[in-house]
């Protein structure tokens, strides 16, 4: 239908400060940086999406690529759109390609669901769930913050808590054990390593941490690593997540060749999309796997997108990992309200948010500050693995 034709679309790179800086082994994060895109029909349907912008590539691919070959295609074409910017050279350049590809895919799927008057999650398959748990994210190195941190999360009603680790050996069995002693010991407790560790480090740790009862760890190896993954989930009992390592549909499909996962979280932008997403959590799925949605800081349009995603898939069974609690603003006038842990899926057409103007404008910027490294200690740098 010629009323599906995307007829222009505008972008907006924004920047939302958080609430107390953000700590992990890559650096530290003063705030989040997204780029937003809004799509225009030739009927006059808006559709709005949203990606993650850590690196300046992804203005660029978005701009020059992915803009000019989805303009005039319809919003109905997801699946023609994505392979086409792969088969227009980006297959070489996946990882800044697939994050530019989802904030317009987003907001082709936003414009179709208005089109077709219903919310994304029946495009999907239909509603599997209606309340979505979130995982309490705990991000920083100071043992007394992340106690107070862990107390705060537990009183509000969180029943599953996510844990940062890999800053360094007695680090990491500290903070877990100080939040196991926190949440008691039948919540699960996720720890991200994010590729800190050697192979025989992630031995030596596993060991030191299994009387703390890990629901799994999560990256302990460098990205890279499928077949160290695959020794380590084979050698020992604490589950094994992947999540850097899962960007793409080809990622995933080759995890679960390599057996070297027994949860993958999958992330939208860096799949290259919402579609590619539903098609990454069925090839878990055809081998039993959980997944779970890997958080970036994600505004009220990737948050909305994040929810209908996790009521439609039916092996997305465990809490979504989200910092919604560290923003200190949104582009959406009204707010996402958490309710003991949990979130409602919106049940309005697309995706189900309205983006404010002004909160857009409020929040706009013109470059990419603070994604990785630490001001605090000018030349330092990350490398994984790290110990």
């Amino acid at each position: 239908m010629r009323d599906l034709a995307i007829r222009s679309i505008r972008r907006f790179l924004v920047r939302v400060p958080v609430r107390t800086p953000i700590v992990w082994g890559s650096g530290v994060r003063t705030g989040v940086t997204r780029l937003l895109v809004e799509v225009t029909t030739e009927a006059g349907i808006v559709g709005w999406g949203e990606t993650i912008c850590l690196l300046d590539a992804i203005p660029a691919v978005l701009d020059r690529a992915v803009i000019p070959l989805a303009v005039g295609r319809g919003v109905d074409e997801v699946e023609r759109f994505h392979r086409h910017v792969l088969g227009a050279g980006y297959y070489h350049h996946k990882r800044a390609a697939v994050m530019a590809m989802c904030a317009v895919e987003m907001a082709m799927w936003d414009a179709f669901g208005k089109a077709c008057g219903q919310p994304l999650y029946r495009l999907w398959g239909g509603e599997w769930r209606t309340r979505i748990p979130l995982a309490a994210y705990l991000l920083q190195s100071d043992p007394r913050v992340c106690e107070q941190d862990a107390r705060d999360y537990l009183a509000a009603g969180y029943e599953t808590f996510k844990l940062k680790i890999g800053y360094d050996e007695r680090s990491d069995v500290e903070l877990t054990r100080i939040v196991r002693e926190v949440i008691g010991p039948d919540r699960p407790l996720r720890l991200d390593v994010n590729g800190a560790w050697t192979p025989g480090t992630a031995k030596r740790q596993l060991q030191r941490l299994l009387p703390h009862d890990p629901a799994y760890v999560e990256q302990p190896l460098e990205l890279d690593d499928l077949a160290g993954h695959a020794a380590l989930r084979a050698s020992q009992s604490v589950p094994i997540a992947l999540d850097e390592s899962a960007y793409t549909l080809q990622d995933v499909g080759n995890i679960v060749r390599a057996q070297a996962a027994d949860v993958i979280l999958l992330d939208p932008h860096e799949a290259g999309g919402l579609w590619q997403t539903v098609k990454a959590a069925a090839v878990a799925e055809s081998v039993g796997i959980p997944v779970t949605l890997h958080s970036g800081g994600e505004l009220a349009l990737s948050q909305a997108a994040y929810l209908h995603l996790a009521a439609s898939i039916p092996n997305l069974t465990l809490a979504i990992d989200n910092e919604l609690g560290h923003l200190a603003g949104d582009i959406c006038a009204t707010p996402f309200v958490i309710d003991r842990g949990t979130l409602t899926v919106p049940d309005r057409a697309g995706l189900g948010v309205d983006v404010d103007p002004a909160l857009v404008a409020r929040h706009e910027v013109h470059d990419i500050t603070g994604a990785y490294l630490d001001p605090r200690r000018p030349g330092w740098f990350p490398t994984k693995p790290a110990y």
